[in-house]
């Protein structure tokens, strides 16, 4: 090889080196002085209900402590899929988050066209919470308690329906699976958001639902509606008079929702660490705990790789239990 060519691939080379620590110098700089501009947390809910609620309270906490707006932006549709696919295509700087909710685990498993990875395709960056749902009837159903709702079903298959946000939402998954363990027939009637459906519920067009322990219990107290059961496995302190449905005749039902905040997939290390400690500062914070602790909810506070092998054990048990279920979106 000639001294000519020699000198040349060298030169290459330096250019090649060169041009690489270029660019790692305004992504660390970025890095540096991130939030540079507004963030947004899409949220694949409609506005108005708890899991809505709560992202607007992480976004203003968010705003206090890193200087910089944090601002919700709305992407309800198909439970979650919309918003999860526009997250993951965006890019990873920092600017777009999800508040996303364990349709991010279970959807995978529910719907064909949703061809994402809930771990390899994002960036954790720690759950938040989890929450009880709560069985609900209307005020002036017959029904009053589970095993009066359950052995009404058992007389009277399909006669009952039962309402929620959406296929495969938290709400939706509840009732399969009360279905599942009390052996008995419900129709279905999925609406568009927890919001839409109380009126229905409220009146008695529709027969009953499993709605958030925030969304219901003020209707419960105000003689709107009336609650039979909390889904998960012990009683809430928020509404500890509501016995478990475990305790009411199924003692293998155990259901909870839970949310967390993600990223594209490849977000930067230092960013992803900001907004872990701007989580852990938010629900660590004893006027947001104990805001959230009074409407049933139970603070989360965890560390990036505790999120994500969190959210792959939750894929692999929802994987399992609809499978078992016979539940498909498609």
């Amino acid at each position: 090889m000639s001294n000519r060519v020699t000198r040349q691939l060298f030169l290459r080379a330096i250019s090649i080196t060169l041009a690489g620590a270029a660019l790692s110098v305004p992504l660390s700089a970025k890095a540096a002085d991130y939030p540079t501009r507004p963030v947004r947390i899409v949220v694949g809910f409609t506005p108005g209900g708890s899991g809505d609620a709560v992202a607007r309270l992480i976004a203003q906490s968010f705003s206090t402590i890193m200087g910089q707006s944090f601002i919700v932006e709305n992407r309800a549709g198909a439970n979650g899929n919309l918003a999860t696919d526009m997250v993951r295509r965006a890019e990873p700087d920092g600017y777009t988050l999800f508040y996303t909710s364990i349709g991010h685990a279970t959807n995978p498993s529910l719907y064909k066209d949703a061809r994402y990875d809930p771990v390899k395709d994002f960036t954790p960056i720690g759950q938040v919470l989890s929450a009880p749902n709560v069985l609900v009837v209307p005020a002036n159903s017959p029904f009053k308690t589970v095993q009066d709702l359950i052995n009404f079903a058992k007389e009277n298959p399909g006669k009952l329906n039962f309402a929620s946000s959406g296929v495969g939402a938290s709400v939706h998954l509840s009732g399969e699976m009360f279905k599942y363990y009390a052996k008995i027939d419900m129709m279905h009637i999925p609406y568009k958001g927890s919001g839409n459906l109380m009126p229905d519920l409220i009146s008695g067009n529709v027969s009953l639902a499993f709605p958030n322990l925030p969304t219901a219990v003020p209707l419960v107290k105000r003689g709107q509606l009336r609650a039979l059961g909390i889904t998960m496995n012990k009683r809430s302190a928020a509404a500890p008079d509501i016995p478990t449905i475990a305790e009411s005749g199924l003692p293998a039902y155990d259901m909870s929702t839970w949310y967390g905040l993600i990223a594209p997939a490849n977000l930067p290390a230092d960013i992803q660490k900001k907004l872990n400690e701007a989580l852990l500062k938010t629900l660590n914070n004893p006027e947001i705990r104990s805001k959230l602790i009074a409407q049933g909810m139970d603070p989360k506070p965890s560390s990036p790789e505790e999120f994500a092998k969190f959210v792959g054990d939750e894929t692999q048990r929802w994987a399992t239990l609809l499978k078992s279920m016979n539940i498909s979106a498609n």
